[in-house]
């Protein structure tokens, strides 16, 4: 594959816009699906996005923005999927884009899509019979807040086939961003998709007012359980202590960026989740995931208490107070 592929954005949300900034870095031109003619328009004026990390600024003569999908699809090489997890089936069902079984797709989704209880390569292959071998996965510790300063950052790009991989990271890596390439596409999804329900979780305890203490003897344990229950669903030989899994754990547990811990701890400070919701006014993927891995868990039946505590004090309306409070009796 050629460095001069050309690279297609779909999403306008704030790691849409990280991605857009790494990849202006690396590319002449990038083809960025929007779905609001306003922000299009303030992009190509003014160079930056309107509603999410307004300090990131682009280079205006670089963004190819339109709000045709199919027109970004079609003139891209490699399209990147950043539409947020709950939003994309309705999306796609919308837009009904063609020919991405014909392209390189990497998903930067870090949920489940919420109508099928699936992580995204399986939706997309399933949906839009894109091979497995084009799908790949951008994840890892790395909050668009930080890339909008240049902290340094380190990515994981995935895909089965590792040189597709390796060809995609050249348009992510910068100055301030590190990318390393796998081939465990499944135990990275799945460990996205955990890691938000254990921060919704550490949110909790810290709305409750348990102390660090606590929140890090949870964290380890919800490390134990994420290996325990992607190893079962997905069992290759991984290294679960590497950045993209408990990296991404633990930044999303610990980090002031997190939507997931900032979720929890509005629940856990006697918000009703509905109106922590509302008023966090971001997407907060812990809440599709609580319950993508509480369907899932129905066929596979691992030990994961921690994420079946978040998933009825979510779901199910339980008493975060009477949840963790169990939950402490049992960590070790």
């Amino acid at each position: 594959m050629s460095k001069s592929l050309r690279i297609g954005l779909l999403g306008n949300g704030s790691w849409a816009t990280a991605l857009a900034k790494m990849i202006c870095e690396n590319t002449h031109k990038l083809n960025w699906w929007i779905r609001s003619e306003d922000m299009i328009e303030h992009l190509a004026q003014f160079g930056h996005n309107p509603r999410y990390i307004e300090s990131i600024l682009l280079p205006k003569e670089k963004l190819n923005l339109s709000m045709d999908m199919q027109e970004v699809i079609d003139n891209s090489d490699i399209v990147i999927i950043a539409i947020p997890s709950m939003y994309l089936n309705d999306v796609f069902n919308e837009h009904k884009p063609k020919g991405l079984e014909n392209k390189l797709v990497f998903s930067a989704i870090k949920g489940m899509i919420p109508q099928y209880n699936s992580i995204p390569a399986r939706y997309l292959h399933k949906s839009l019979n894109i091979s497995y071998e084009n799908i790949g996965i951008i994840c890892g510790p790395c909050h668009a807040e930080e890339v909008a300063r240049e902290r340094l950052s380190y990515l994981t790009v995935a895909c089965p086939d590792t040189a597709k991989a390796e060809q995609f990271a050249s348009y992510l890596q910068t100055r301030y961003i590190r990318v390393n390439t796998s081939d465990d596409v499944f135990g990275a999804e799945l460990a996205a998709v955990l890691k938000n329900v254990y921060a919704v979780g550490a949110g909790l305890a810290h709305g409750l007012g348990y102390g660090d203490n606590f929140i890090s003897v949870l964290i380890s344990n919800a490390a134990i359980e994420m290996k325990r229950f992607i190893d079962s669903v997905h069992e290759i030989d991984r290294n679960i202590k590497s950045s993209p899994y408990l990296g991404d754990l633990l930044v999303t547990a610990y980090s002031i960026n997190s939507r997931n811990r900032s979720l929890g701890t509005m629940v856990g400070n006697g918000y009703t989740v509905k109106s922590a919701v509302i008023e966090m006014k971001m997407v907060a993927e812990g809440m599709t995931g609580a319950k993508g891995i509480n369907e899932m868990n129905k066929k596979y039946k691992v030990d994961i208490p921690i994420a079946d505590a978040v998933y009825r004090i979510l779901h199910e309306r339980m008493s975060p107070v009477l949840e963790m409070r169990l939950l402490s009796d049992n960590l070790r």
